[in-house]
């Protein structure tokens, strides 16, 4: 997982985020409860750094806008899943990933907060 360098290049930190997303799905145990958790995290994870691709092609600067909020929502969104994902999980190694990916999403969360404040 790329959490100890940080990126500043947003579409390629949110692609990270994504793949690594992805990654610990992957490792999840498949049960009546997770399956359901993880179609919601993978929705709501891969999204975010779609919307910001989709941003910076924006039409306008309200369609900016409107795509930055999406990243944000989403993003929420993501943070809500995995940590009930965690809440899911018995192998310390998972609720670790989890514990990462929240902290980085928490921080993209705030980087979106930020830049649709300022426009």
């Amino acid at each position: 997982m790329q959490n100890n360098n940080k990126i500043y290049d947003l579409e390629e930190r949110t692609s990270v985020f994504a793949e690594d997303l992805v990654v610990l799905c992957k490792k999840c145990p498949k049960n009546i409860v997770t399956i359901p958790i993880l179609d919601q995290l993978i929705r709501s994870g891969t999204s975010i750094g779609a919307n910001y691709f989709e941003a910076n092609g924006a039409s306008s600067k309200k369609d900016f806008i409107n795509k930055i909020f999406l990243c944000k929502k989403e993003a929420k969104e993501t943070k809500y899943w995995l940590r009930v994902l965690a809440k899911s999980l018995d192998d310390k190694n998972l609720i670790e990933n989890c514990r990462l990916l929240w902290k980085e999403v928490q921080e993209l969360s705030l980087i979106f907060s930020k830049i649709a404040s300022k426009r």
